[in-house]
């Protein structure tokens, strides 16, 4: 399934922090949204996961939009957040107990996939703790552990490697290529460009709210005139030239 962001312009105010931001998402494909802190990443994953109404343009998936049929559109996606959403009253068991009601999931099938990524995120142990024991690295495995149980067509995910270590990063790139593999769609938010150079297949440069630029390293490199240049160089070489201009 595709996801598609058309003309899209949003924020939070009367003054739009987005503007006419354009991009898809295809199956078998991680495309990074690349920006600094500030740059309009989050603002357009809220919009695409619906904590945002658009002022104007759309986001759709196989083109059918949030407001269409609200309950198909959000079952189709997995999110990722920056910052681990937990409920300090259920146990990590009972989290992943909500995850498989809330996505309809098969109960045995489901928790044979948990079973699986809780070993691999070395957390198999812990399903009677709650999150006030867990470390920022494991609540974000819990945020990990119950996206991918769900086989989503499409996952969202912001600025996921905070509190990770080397080795649960390790982990979630597989997971996010396995899921590559099978079909999925993943747009992965991050302004740590050295990552997102090895692992992502194209890239969305955002700056002040716009795209500024898009596609794979090597078109990007092109549009500079630089074959040798790393993301990080293409993208502080495009937003200085934007923002001399400004």
């Amino acid at each position: 399934m595709t996801l598609k962001v058309s003309d899209l312009v949003g924020g939070y105010s009367q003054i739009p922090v987005l503007k006419n931001i354009s991009f898809e998402v295809n199956p078998h494909e991680l495309v990074g949204l690349i920006g600094l802190n500030g740059a309009g990443k989050s603002t357009t994953i809220k919009h695409i996961i619906g904590l945002l109404e658009p002022y104007s343009g759309k986001v759709t998936i196989d083109g059918q939009t949030l407001q269409e049929d609200p309950q198909v559109y959000k079952a189709k996606l997995a999110y990722i957040p920056e910052t681990p959403i937990l409920y300090d009253e259920l146990t990590l068991k009972e989290h992943l107990e909500l995850t498989i009601m809330a996505y309809d999931l098969d109960y045995k099938e489901a928790w044979k996939k948990a079973e699986d990524l809780l070993k691999m995120f070395r957390l198999d142990k812990k399903l009677d703790w709650f999150p006030n024991n867990f470390s920022k690295g494991m609540k974000q495995k819990v945020m990990i552990i119950s996206a991918f149980m769900t086989n989503a067509d499409i996952y969202i995910i912001d600025e996921p490697f905070y509190g990770l270590d080397p080795l649960a990063i390790k982990k979630l790139l597989d997971l996010i290529e396995k899921a590559k593999d099978n079909g999925a769609a993943i747009l992965m938010s991050t302004h740590i460009l050295s990552t997102a150079q090895e692992v992502c297949d194209r890239f969305v440069m955002i700056n002040q709210g716009k795209v500024e630029a898009e596609g794979n390293l090597k078109a990007l490199q092109q549009k500079i005139g630089s074959n040798n240049a790393s993301l990080s160089d293409i993208y502080f070489k495009i937003t200085q030239g934007e923002n001399e201009h400004e």
